[in-house]
């Protein structure tokens, strides 16, 4: 009895010794566990917060532009992007609940971090666009001349063109304060989607650097070593 307590402890300590060795002495393991952590953490996970960050804020702040006017058009309270945004925050959150394994060995895996890096996309492109209208309407608002006229605020960008278009913001009974209070949350549009759109950009591009910066064909090729390539020609 004490020969075989002895020996399964001498097999406990030598299985423990064993793991000990290849996690130390295995760098592929150490980097395969770094690879996917910055700072740290897991890695969407500073994207998702700030992206969740930027969505909720750039929502935010485009109901309360179409709340300034009903008379606005959607281009010009970018809410949509920032719900975008918000939703590839979401999927990013999703991938942190998924257990890691080094070359995307599970179907699940795969498709979440596929749906991150395609809904980044298009979160970036959204917020592009959302910057776009934000520059184009900012700067028709620093030429307009605009007028009180029952209860609307009626703009031009030359009063003396009588075939000049004019732009009607409903529900506006003092001009200046909404052209001051517009220009303010056009400026915030801007940056909050520049940043929003950088962000995207940069989660895209760690994620193609990491797993999708080469694409391999039927079998992967590795590199022959000298011993291994002598042992072939003999």
């Amino acid at each position: 009895e004490k020969s075989t307590s002895s020996s399964k402890t001498q097999e406990s300590v030598m299985k423990k010794k064993q793991k000990q060795k290849k996690t130390k002495g295995d760098p592929k393991t150490g980097q395969e566990e770094e690879s996917h952590t910055c700072c740290g953490c897991r890695f969407p996970l500073l994207f998702a917060l700030l992206q969740l960050a930027l969505g909720i804020s750039v929502t935010v702040l485009g109901f309360l532009m179409a709340g300034i006017s009903s008379s606005l058009l959607v281009r010009d309270t970018p809410y949509w992007a920032g719900i975008i945004v918000c939703v590839v925050s979401l999927v990013g959150f999703v991938m942190l609940c998924i257990s890691y394994q080094p070359d995307e060995k599970t179907c699940v895996q795969f498709t979440v971090k596929l749906m991150y890096f395609l809904l980044s996309a298009l979160g970036l492109v959204a917020c592009v666009l959302a910057v776009a209208f934000a520059a184009h309407h900012y700067l028709q608002m620093t030429k307009f001349i605009c007028d009180t006229i029952l209860e609307s605020c009626q703009c031009k960008l030359d009063t003396e063109d009588p075939l000049g278009r004019t732009f009607v913001y409903q529900d506006a009974a003092d001009c200046g304060s909404l052209t001051s209070m517009l220009n303010l949350y056009l400026l915030l549009q801007m940056v909050l989607n520049l940043i929003a759109a950088l962000v995207c950009l940069s989660a895209c591009f760690v994620m193609w650097k990491h797993r999708y910066q080469v694409f391999y064909v039927g079998v992967r090729f590795y590199p022959l070593t000298p011993t291994e390539g002598r042992q072939q020609k003999v």
